[in-house]
């Protein structure tokens, strides 16, 4: 199973940290979802229907998981999301070296999962906490073919009114899952391959 789009991850100064994935195109259509660490630990999934919510929650590892309606509006370098009751704004800068690095790999490159294989020990090198492969709930397996990266440089959010701090990196990693988003808050391009397990 197949998906094309985009992932941010971003940490807050109240210790939640935030991913969210918006997907062009998967095989349940486009859609976006958000996953966040709360400071205690908690983790928690929003998603758009009972369809990806199970799916998502099957690949990764959540204590709450939450069918919401999640929006996203992107306008030049402004994302609005909206999802439930969490209310996420950010804005992005200037792509860097590896983000023009990244934008040279062909689209057929990035879904081929021996890309990933060969990337995953460079990786967390050039991006601590960052992995392109490794297994997955259910006895699936899961491949990350990265295609441009921005900086995150400022970022509101608000869960269920609650303000929730000034942007900070993703620290400690967030825990959904075998690897993390980025240290530094970021924008990634990204295709994510998912090899189904025997059930």
């Amino acid at each position: 199973m197949r998906f094309d789009g985009w992932i941010a991850g971003m940490g807050t100064s109240s210790g939640t940290r935030i991913v969210l994935g918006h997907w062009q195109r998967s095989p349940f259509g486009a859609f976006s979802d958000v996953m966040l660490e709360r400071a205690d630990g908690h983790r928690l999934l929003l998603a758009p229907t009972r369809e990806t919510a199970d799916f998502i929650s099957g690949t990764y590892v959540f204590d709450t998981v939450h069918v919401v309606p999640v929006e996203v509006s992107v306008t030049d370098d402004a994302w609005t999301i909206t999802a439930g009751p969490l209310d996420l704004r950010f804005t992005t800068g200037r792509r860097g070296l590896l983000g023009f690095a990244l934008r040279t790999v062909p689209g057929a490159l990035a879904r081929r999962p021996a890309w990933s294989a060969l990337t995953d020990r460079p990786a967390p090198l050039l991006l601590p906490g960052v992995r392109t492969r490794g297994s997955a709930g259910q006895g699936r397996r899961e491949w990350y073919g990265a295609r441009d990266l921005l900086p995150i440089r400022a970022v509101s959010a608000a869960y269920g009114g609650a303000d929730l701090g000034a942007m900070a990196p993703v620290e400690p990693p967030v825990r959904f899952g075998f690897g993390s988003a980025p240290r530094n808050p970021s924008v990634t391009r990204v295709t994510t391959t998912v090899e189904l397990g025997p059930a």
